[in-house]
């Protein structure tokens, strides 16, 4: 095998880590965000069931008065 093709090779070898190190760090990225994205969606879930729990005892207290 001449060294220009073992250069060739040793430089296609070094590309793929340097890809594969950067597609680790992107995926790690995305799980973090993953993760943020997740905890906003379930606080805004919270707030949400606690807007419509208020709602909720509105709605029962005027059915309340209204029967009484």
């Amino acid at each position: 095998m001449s060294i220009e093709l073992f250069n060739q090779l040793e430089q296609k070898v070094t590309n793929a880590v340097e890809a594969i190190e950067m597609l680790k760090m992107e995926a790690e990225e995305l799980r973090e965000e993953n993760a943020r994205l997740k905890r906003e969606h379930d606080e805004w879930e919270q707030r949400l069931n606690a807007l419509l729990g208020k709602f909720q005892e509105l709605e029962s207290s005027d059915t309340d008065s209204t029967v009484s």
